[in-house]
């Protein structure tokens, strides 16, 4: 059973709820048609189906964001009028967050050493990947749900999505895995190649488990690199499972004070960072990749978001917004802090005075163009030594950079050191 939620239909932007369909598409059909999906509020739906098929038990898997945690309470108290009971079993992590503890039983606050500690923890689970049952090993109970078209899951203007089957993803991890793999710790920060396995909305929406990645990995420094990638993830649903504050709110309470700008010209400036006309190519390539296809490459999220904060001085909070209302694998724990890492307010021992300069990163990370050139079709016809930073060469069709770099970085640690200081 699926309940579309109209809570969180209502906050997903349309490439969350076209992939939410696409996958219980896929899996109603992989299940003989035996999916039944309710609309509606899951604390009315789920008892009110406990009642029909008279059942004394629901299984749940669990949700750790702060959100689905009130959700399964609000359940469990509902079902509990009815004579039966809810039941937690499994969750979309590697290890379920709270699970990784130091000795005395705190927290880890840096990711480092919550990765080694994870990887301790979850070896023994991960030596075999999970099965998924055949529909014949289950005495399923059918009850009529909703048809397709009532699920209220319509996303108009999308365009094409991931894999969304469980048949579909496990190809596309096979592809990776016998072909892309063992160059991930040198590609996956080059977005112009197929460096990474883009299988993160398969991963935010449980149509693949971690676990199952994992039991492919090898002791490898590129599969290594890979399993980091995943330990991250686990990482900050933990943070925000022991802190489900921090979903809007700074980790580190002492950045409070930083100045952020909100006026309209930081409007101004945010309309131009959201519709991809910055005048910085690299930038304007990631905010363009992330409106037509849902989703950006992880290196250019990282650049877009410290251009955000520390060039226009904006709250991570508008960044994170945009990205939750626009990506197809939207997560709240994962996107936003990454956010607050981008911030210099999370978990990050590196503070806030890492400033990216984008016309470096593009150089680096996209040294001949293609990425730029892909999204950005103005500058189409500009060599791999103009295309970074047009100036003179900018065609009349591509916007003139709205900040200085440079100004806009001694800005930025201007207000920083005015925070310090103040905080004395």
């Amino acid at each position: 059973m699926f309940v579309v939620d109209p809570a969180l239909v209502a906050a997903a932007g349309a490439p969350r709820v076209a992939y939410l369909a696409a996958a219980l598409s896929a899996l109603d059909e992989q299940l003989g048609g035996m999916l039944v999906v309710r609309v509606g509020d899951p604390r009315q739906v789920v008892p009110a189906l406990a009642v029909e098929v008279q059942a004394t038990a629901v299984f749940v898997s669990r949700d750790f964001t702060p959100y689905g945690r009130r959700r399964d309470t609000a359940v469990k108290d509902a079902l509990v009028t009815t004579g039966s009971t809810l039941r937690g079993v499994g969750s979309p992590y590697a290890v379920d967050p709270g699970t990784v503890k130091k000795n005395d039983g705190t927290p880890y606050a840096v990711f480092t050493p919550f990765s080694k500690a994870w990887a301790a923890v979850g070896e023994p689970a991960w030596r075999t990947a999970p099965s998924t049952p055949e529909v014949g090993e289950v005495r399923w109970v059918s009850a009529a749900g909703d048809p397709i078209e009532r699920w209220g899951l319509r996303a108009d203007g999308v365009g094409a999505l991931p894999p969304s089957s469980e048949r579909g993803v496990d190809e596309q991890w096979c592809t990776f895995r016998d072909h892309h793999l063992d160059a991930y710790d040198q590609r996956r920060d080059l977005p112009a190649v197929e460096g990474t396995s883009r299988l993160s909305a398969a991963l935010r929406w449980g149509v693949v488990h971690p676990r199952r990645l994992i039991a492919d990995l090898g002791p490898e420094r590129s599969h290594q690199v890979f399993r980091s990638e995943l330990a991250w993830r686990d990482f900050y649903a933990d943070v925000l499972f022991r802190r489900p504050d921090t979903t809007w709110n700074n980790l580190q309470a002492a950045m409070d004070a930083m100045p952020v700008d909100t006026d309209e010209r930081a409007q101004h400036r945010f309309h131009a960072w959201c519709t991809g006309t910055t005048g910085y190519p690299i930038i304007d390539a990631g905010m363009r990749q992330l409106l037509s296809t849902g989703w950006m490459h992880n290196r250019v999220r990282m650049i877009v978001a410290s251009f955000l904060v520390k060039d226009l001085h904006l709250p991570w909070q508008w960044g994170a917004r945009h990205f939750m209302q626009h990506l197809v694998d939207g997560d709240i724990a994962s996107n936003n802090h990454g956010w607050q890492w981008a911030a210099g307010t999370g978990t990050d021992a590196a503070p806030y005075f890492r400033v990216f300069n984008p016309t470096a990163q593009s150089q680096r990370f996209d040294p001949e163009g293609h990425y730029i050139r892909r999204w950005v079709p103005e500058l189409a016809d500009l060599g791999a030594a103009l295309v970074h930073q047009p100036g003179i060469t900018r065609p009349d069709a591509y916007p003139a950079p709205i900040v200085d770099h440079a100004a806009e970085r001694e800005e930025a640690l201007r207000r920083y050191r005015l925070l310090r200081a103040n905080a004395r």
